[in-house]
């Protein structure tokens, strides 16, 4: 078992606007980017990589009760203000972790200047329009039944939510959250016309780790991600759905640190 560090959290200004962030650990940098969804207390994940890594985990603008950004209009708009951060970090070099629609973030970084990466790793990434299957619509899905759809594990998904009922506090989050995804992320839904053709320029050594069970990015977009990026490779995760990070934090931050170190 991987020993745990705490994070802190800490606050900058970055565009005008206040982002907090987690730091914490020692060693070469790395940054995780949360789901659509928000981090969702979801920081057993972060705290395993910070064994051996500086971990930094921002809270995307606009998300999880952060002033939203008017401004923004797209996922390239997020990119920029990611690097933006980083900048004001003094971080020049840095791993680089994506969960879902943080990995949509993570690649579009990667095409605007890849000589910042040693590593990128995509975890269920969104961004790519599958040639197969589809990516699930959370807009169709009441507030809880989407949360739930994004577990394989129903036990899971009921302890880490007390028995599946989320709070009134996570309800109003959740629904901001959406809200900032639709502003940014919804014509097209989940993926840009742009994006599989530049990343066939990056040539960062990259990771792509798939849920077996995951219901909301289909294993297809994995299969184009490997074929757009030339350094790249697949690992299939078992007995996960989407929130790979919490229902297997473990075994995902084992392949993570494995990966980053190699």
């Amino acid at each position: 078992m991987t020993t745990v560090a705490s994070l802190a959290t800490s606050s900058l200004d970055v565009a005008g606007l206040p982002l907090s962030y987690l730091d914490g650990g020692s060693g070469s940098p790395l940054l995780v980017l949360h789901h659509d969804t928000g981090r969702m207390g979801a920081d057993a994940f972060p705290e395993l990589l910070a064994a051996d890594h500086r971990v930094v985990v921002p809270t995307l603008p606009g998300w999880d009760g952060t002033p939203r950004p008017e401004w923004m209009l797209s996922v390239r708009d997020m990119a920029v203000l990611q690097h933006l951060f980083l900048d004001q970090l003094g971080i020049d070099r840095i791993d680089i972790v994506g969960l879902g629609f943080g990995g949509w973030i993570a690649a579009e970084m990667a095409t605007m200047n890849q000589s910042r990466f040693s590593h990128l790793v995509l975890v269920n990434a969104a961004g790519i329009q599958p040639d197969e299957g589809e990516i699930l619509d959370q807009f169709l899905y009441g507030h809880e039944a989407w949360v739930q759809a994004c577990y394989h594990d129903e036990s899971r998904y009921e302890a880490h939510y007390e028995e599946g009922q989320l709070s009134v506090d996570e309800l109003v989050a959740i629904d901001e959250n959406r809200e900032m995804t639709a502003r940014i992320a919804w014509k097209p839904y989940m993926y840009s016309q742009t994006l599989p053709m530049l990343l066939t320029e990056v040539q960062t050594p990259a990771r792509l780790i798939w849920s077996e069970q995951g219901a909301v990015i289909p294993v297809s977009c994995a299969r184009q991600y490997n074929a757009a990026l030339p350094n790249s490779s697949l690992e299939i995760l078992d007995d996960a759905g989407h929130f790979a990070e919490i229902e297997q934090p473990q075994a995902l931050a084992d392949s993570v640190r494995a990966f980053c170190s190699s």
